[in-house]
């Protein structure tokens, strides 16, 4: 097993589908595990299964479309574990399908928020302790949809995308510092906000989704030092349900 023993991450939207399973696959290699997510009974349950298998846990509940609490965030993550090694830019907003003529302008602005710009705080808000340390690794996790545009999905995809930029607008600025960014582009995972985005009830009915453990083991490589020769990348991992395959 890949080991990440003595590292602090911290994994957003960790409450539920790839971000729970980041979670808890770095729990199980060894790190400091900083969960958060905005359901507080959910992310007590990954805290409680990552504290039960031998490391160390904290949940911490978060709205990260609220400067504020991404700010109360960080503090209290500083306060437990110092400066963080590894963070994971999980949390996301996957709206219904909706045309942009339809397109709500303040939904519009939330899931810019949460995606996008809650990605970027915090993120910046952490690059101090990696800098001082000379040592970090930034996962964002995108979206096949980041790869293009689509019907319906216009919001998520431009977020998704964003976040490809970001990545490697990032890498360039920090590796000198010895940190490494990198994206993960997720195609078909049977998540909680996979099922209720496409109405399905997951890998019963289609079985070529893959599971968010197999996203987890994508991001369990980039947190490594195994990953040392990789940054500014979108690694896209498309499964079963890849184009190339349709």
């Amino acid at each position: 097993m890949t080991s990440l023993k003595g590292k602090t991450a911290l994994v957003t939207g960790a409450s539920k589908g790839i971000g729970k399973a980041i979670a808890i696959a770095f729990g199980a290699a060894g790190a400091n595990v900083v969960a958060t997510g905005r359901n507080e009974d959910e992310i007590t349950d990954v805290t409680a299964t990552i504290s039960a298998r031998g490391s160390n846990a904290l949940g911490v509940t978060a709205d990260l479309g609220v400067e504020s609490e991404i700010n109360d965030l960080v503090e209290a993550v500083q306060q437990e574990f110092g400066s963080v090694d590894i963070l994971v830019n999980n949390a996301a907003i996957i709206h219904p399908k909706i045309k942009v003529a339809d397109f709500d302008p303040d939904l519009w602005r939330e899931v810019l928020n949460v995606n996008l710009t809650g990605a970027f705080l915090i993120t910046q808000k952490l690059l101090p302790g990696m800098i001082e340390s000379r040592y970090g690794k930034v996962i964002n996790i995108s979206s096949i949809g980041g790869r293009s545009g689509g019907p319906g999905r216009s919001a998520y995809r431009v977020t998704k995308s964003g976040l490809i930029s970001f990545t490697q607008s990032l890498a360039a600025e920090v590796y000198e510092h010895g940190i490494n960014v990198n994206a993960i582009c997720p195609a078909g995972t049977d998540t909680e906000g996979f099922r209720a985005a496409f109405n399905t009830t997951g890998r019963d009915e289609h079985p070529k989704l893959m599971d968010p453990s197999e996203i987890a083991e994508v991001a369990l490589f980039l947190a490594s030092d195994a990953s040392s020769a990789i940054t500014g990348t979108a690694v896209d991992s498309f499964g079963g349900t890849n184009p190339l395959f349709n």
